[in-house]
């Protein structure tokens, strides 16, 4: 069966999911509620997509580990009231749900990729309705952060899909160097926390700036980078 199977992992914040506003409150927020000062505003967006201990690390090096440890607390607690509070859940892009059914109408198998906990990433696909779409879901609970290339090759061991057949959409570096690392095909969206020239150094193979792009440019790669038994950076 490998080989047979095209997969279409996503990332989800910045990718599918609206939630750098979330994000840079409850970081705000848990740094007023511990006594230290929150982060410069243009450093938070840069950390997206890292597993949690590894963004507040770098958002928060000064700070002791005891008093770290409080900030993943406090931060996890924070964000899980909001999105328990009705009309709080962190918004999907524009076009999300038309993109995935094009894909699943199309016969792709789809997979998420993220930094989020399982706990979180449960919530959104619930909350919006996308629960059934993704067949693989990958999240530091179980995996090393990216971009470390263990969550892709989780996925593709999910499935039975070959890195050449593996496409991973995203919007940060760390992406893109997953998706280099596991040797699988790179697509960057403009829509997201890191710039596209960064998207492109890292190594993209693509990239959109457009939602209703995605499709087009995925079997666009597919067709133009065949057999790909992983591509070199």
């Amino acid at each position: 069966m490998t080989g047979s199977v095209r997969l279409v992992v996503f990332d989800l914040d910045g990718t599918l999911v609206d939630s750098l506003g979330h994000i840079t409150r409850a970081v705000v927020e848990t740094a007023r509620k511990v006594g230290v000062p929150p982060p410069p505003p243009d450093q938070i967006p840069r950390v997206i997509g890292l597993s949690l201990d590894k963004a507040l690390h770098t958002l928060f090096p000064d700070v002791p580990a005891d008093l770290l440890a409080d900030i993943d607390r406090i931060y996890r607690e924070t964000f899980y009231r909001w999105r328990m509070t009705p009309g709080q859940l962190e918004p999907l892009f524009d076009g999300v749900q038309e993109a995935v059914q094009s894909f699943m109408d199309a016969g792709y198998v789809l997979g998420i990729a993220t930094g989020k906990a399982r706990r979180g990433v449960d919530a959104l696909l619930d909350g919006h309705a996308l629960t059934d779409a993704f067949s693989t879901i990958q999240t530091a609970d179980s995996s090393p952060s990216k971009p470390n290339p263990d969550m892709l090759l989780r996925a593709m061991a999910d499935v039975g899909a070959s890195p050449g057949q593996t496409v991973m959409i995203g919007d940060t570096i760390y992406d893109i160097q997953m998706a280099r690392a596991a040797q699988t095909i790179a697509l960057g969206v403009g829509w997201g926390n890191h710039p596209a020239n960064e998207l492109q150094g890292a190594g993209a193979h693509a990239l959109v700036d457009r939602m209703p792009q995605l499709l087009h440019a995925v079997e666009r790669l597919l067709v133009n980078l065949p057999h790909m038994e992983g591509p070199e950076p």
